[in-house]
């Protein structure tokens, strides 16, 4: 199964990035190398993860974060990467948008 990561999430990403990188030098990286690895999981476990606002939502293994997707065909089509710790009233609005 092919994953594609929307704009949306590629900004999801970068912000997280950024975050974690201001608490301390290297901890980005190791984000983005956490995240792309639990998104890589969906070529292989797509569609086991709970619907939530309409989404499949698959738990990030080592950070307070949720991938937000949906199959198209053959296509796991990531919208969202959201930090867990928001307001799921601000989730749903966000994930609302698409």
């Amino acid at each position: 199964m092919k994953i594609r990561i929307l704009e949306s999430a590629s900004q999801d990403l970068i912000d997280g990035f950024h975050f974690y990188e201001k608490q301390s030098i290297g901890l980005g990286n190791y984000f983005i190398d956490s995240l792309f690895s639990d998104i890589d999981s969906l070529q292989i476990y797509a569609l086991i993860h709970p619907v939530y606002f309409g989404y499949h939502r698959m738990l990030s293994k080592r950070f307070p974060f949720a991938v937000y997707y949906k199959i198209s065909e053959d296509e796991a089509l990531v919208y969202a990467v959201l930090d867990c710790r928001r307001n799921p009233a601000l989730i749903r609005r966000q994930l609302d948008k698409f």
